[in-house]
């Protein structure tokens, strides 16, 4: 029967296997780095590498033949038109609030949308311009061209100054043009690098905090077209807080006549708009509230010259037609290069998390690379055509899936309608106010302010994600959007530092008969093998906290390392001491016993006046054997010959003094065990920190053993120089529970019990 048990659960002979042991049993073997030769021919062009890089490059060649006309083609084209008449007003509001001429709006809701009709691997949003885009890309504008700048002196006898809006309006479309080419720069080099991972490190309570934040500095930028009157233009730090004091303090200045036109369409918009989410399933489209808007107010302010009789602003010229290419003016580029590259980021952060959802709602997936390269390609070519730079609109987005669009085709079809807009129909909104599209814009805002929940819910699921959404919120307020950004990815990169360093460390204990180990002070069924302790670290182990985790080691350990050590050193000088003064004592007996032995003897004829015996040198060298030297003396015929002496002289002993032998008490453990599970990866700090700690406790006679490493750790720790012929792989093993299962045996005690085993001994 015992021999059936042994070969039916042979468990215990194996789980005694250390890392050295296992590595034998199973040939571990490193993969050997590829040459570089091996890697230019992975490389090398061949017909099927160039058909392959050219279907993922243009994803349409890649579902467009396979595109279902009869199930698809009508709903793309009727989500198509709804999209493109959001497209209209948005493009106009969003350019306004820009800095820029409306019609760069129509541009930039043209040109990209086409281009990611063909490079995009999303099928349901909405790519053109939004709102946080716009707002960053309108402090570019008035710091760098503000309106300031183009003050020109009236001829009259006043002498008012106005502004050249024309050639101001001129340079703006020139800055921002060099702008979105860097940002297009930067999307497509990031995309091509395989660089689209970059988005993690913009977690979701920054991108939350950061568009909420933009979305004040949205409604505080519109106020002054609601009101109808104009504020100075500050740029950078603390200029949010700047405009909405001199908002306040210019209210008496309101035009009355912009300020109820703004009310009355601002609740229209507002009624309709919950029209259409509380009848959603019941209407098959949801009612265009905003290009209404627009037609009505055009037609009103045309009819009623409003800004004649009431002063109220109008949009201007519109002019038709398509503008001819343009080159960039690389003057720029030094100027705009960091806020590029901070619009590039939110703005491809924004439409790889959008698209991630639908993708995963409608089940497909979205290349997080080639959306980098598509919308780098669009905002690359669409600086050429006077646009800038565009991110996706979540309104737009969600009425495209909700009208029941399936592919990018809706994307072309709205394409069409700004197409036509852009060449006839443009002009005929010379008259709409400009209060209009400062209302459009708040409306649209409605969802951003909703994340101001986040909140209270954070507070509750989460302490420092809530911290990162408001250092986000108050460094975008404060300093403004490319600064606060910074400051953001900053704070959100070193809270992962800190909870490293605010790591919790445990002392883990069996639970009841299992071979499963926990916090003691969590389970109270777990329980402490005796003479082992089992220390576990949450986070991995790297120059961060390395001190960290060595201190809370000896501190929860519950031995005095530190001051064990050192009385251990006060206890081994003392010793060392001690049999020095003993040995000169000896030293000194033996030159009194030796030349009184030599007389005692007959020499003959011989007369040595003199002999020269080093007694105490002898005495302090041990032989191999550790016993004392022999004295030499000569024999009658003058020979010499080997004396012993008459006292035997203790050497130093050969063997290393015991904490017993010293008088020092054992520590109550004889193993540490180090469960290195959750440790990913070490660095030269951990390796060090690590040699210091089987250091440390093997002075005191505690054996330390390391346990759960991962393949790759063990890899780092080989190339690190980690082991030697004090720390070897026998130090290493599996799992928690063989390391215990093998000291325990080593150290001759009960094994852990199990319920397996237990249950196979009644077998």
């Amino acid at each position: 029967m015992e021999k059936n048990e042994s070969q039916l659960y042979p468990r215990d002979e194996h789980s005694m296997l250390s890392e050295a042991e296992l590595e034998k049993l199973g040939l571990r073997n490193q993969a050997p780095s590829p040459s570089v030769c091996t890697r230019i021919q992975k490389i090398r062009c061949s017909g099927s590498a160039a058909k392959s890089l050219l279907y993922q490059l243009l994803p349409i060649l890649t579902w467009l033949p396979r595109y279902p006309v009869k199930e698809w083609l009508l709903k793309d084209i009727i989500s198509g038109f709804s999209v493109g008449i959001m497209h209209l007003p948005q493009g106009l509001a969003y350019a306004l609030l820009a800095g820029l001429p409306p019609v760069t709006g129509l541009y930039s809701s043209f040109y990209p949308v086409l281009l990611y009709f063909f490079f995009g691997t999303s099928r349901h949003i909405s790519v053109g311009p939004f709102a946080v885009i716009s707002v960053m890309i309108g402090s570019v504008t008035d710091s760098l061209e503000p309106s300031s700048k183009y003050l020109e002196i009236t001829n009259d006898t006043n002498k008012t100054a106005i502004i050249n809006y024309v050639q101001r309006d001129a340079a703006r479309v020139e800055l921002v043009a060099a702008l979105t080419f860097l940002v297009g720069t930067f999307q497509v080099a990031l995309g091509l690098l395989q660089f689209g991972f970059v988005a993690i490190y913009l977690s979701e309570p920054l991108v939350r905090g950061y568009t909420t934040a933009a979305s004040v500095q949205v409604l505080i930028s519109q106020l002054k077209y609601i009101f109808g009157f104009d504020v100075e233009e500050y740029s950078g730090p603390l200029s949010l807080i700047y405009t909405f004091l001199e908002i306040c303090k210019r209210l008496p200045e309101t035009n009355m006549g912009t300020l109820v036109t703004s009310l009355i369409a601002f609740v229209c918009i507002l009624l309709v708009k919950m029209l259409n989410d509380r009848f959603a399933k019941k209407i098959p489209l949801p009612i265009p509230v905003e290009l209404l808007t627009i037609i009505i107010s055009t037609a009103i302010s045309y009819g009623a010259r409003l800004n004649t009789n009431f002063g109220i602003s109008v949009v201007g010229d519109i002019p038709s037609g398509m503008r001819p290419p343009e080159v960039p003016n690389v003057n720029y580029f030094g100027k705009v290069v960091g806020n590029s590259f901070a619009i590039a980021m939110v703005g491809y952060v924004i439409c790889i998390s959008l698209g991630k959802i639908f993708a995963l709602k409608h089940g497909y997936t979205v290349d997080s690379n080639q959306e980098l390269i598509a919308l780098g390609l669009s905002n690359f070519v669409g600086s050429f055509f006077q646009c800038y730079s565009i991110s996706c609109s979540m309104s737009r987005s969600l009425v495209q899936e909700s009208t029941g669009g399936h592919s990018q085709v809706a994307g072309l079809v709205s394409c069409l309608i700004i197409l036509a807009t852009i060449l006839k129909i443009g002009e005929l909104f010379y008259e709409l106010p400009k209060a209009i599209l400062a209302v459009i814009i708040l409306a649209n805002l409605k969802g951003m302010f909703k994340q101001f929940k986040d909140i209270p819910e954070l507070w509750k699921s989460n302490f420092v994600d809530l911290l990162i959404w408001l250092v986000t919120f108050i460094a975008t307020i404060v300093l403004n959007l490319d600064m606060g950004l910074g400051v953001a990815v900053v704070f959100s990169l070193l809270t992962v530092v800190f909870r490293t360093q605010m790591a919790q460390y445990s002392i883990l204990g069996q639970v009841s008969k299992t071979g499963i180990y926990r916090n003691v002070a969590e389970y109270d069924k777990a329980e402490k093998i005796p003479g082992v302790t089992i220390f576990r670290s949450s986070a991995t182990v790297y120059f961060a906290n390395a001190e960290l985790y060595a201190g809370a080691l000896k501190k929860k350990c519950g031995v005095d390392v530190d001051n064990l050590i050192k009385r251990k050193k006060k206890a081994l000088k003392k010793t060392e001491k001690k049999a020095k003064k003993e040995a000169k004592k000896e030293a000194k007996k033996n030159k009194k016993i030796v030349p009184e032995a030599i007389n005692g003897c007959d020499f003959g004829n011989n007369n040595l006046g003199f002999i020269d015996i080093d007694m105490g040198a002898k005495s302090q060298e041990p032989s191999g054997d550790c016993n004392g030297g022999d004295l030499i003396v000569p024999e009658h015929n003058g020979s010499v010959k080997d004396l012993e002496p008459q006292i035997n002289i203790q050497p130093q002993p050969c063997y290393k003094p015991t904490l017993e032998s010293l008088g020092l008490e054992k520590p109550p453990l004889h193993s540490l065990i180090l469960d290195f599970t959750p440790v990913n990866f070490v660095d030269t700090v951990c390796i060090k920190t690590l040699k210091n700690i089987f250091r440390d406790f093997r002075e005191i006679e505690v054996d330390v053993y390391l346990v759960g490493c991962h393949a790759s750790v063990i890899t780092e720790l080989e190339r690190g120089s980690f082991f030697s012929e004090t720390i070897t792989k026998h130090h290493l093993f599996a799992s928690v529970h063989d390391a215990v299962t093998y000291v325990t045996r080593k150290q001759g005690g009960n094994l852990p019990r199990t319920a397996t085993a237990m249950l196979n001994t009644k077998m």
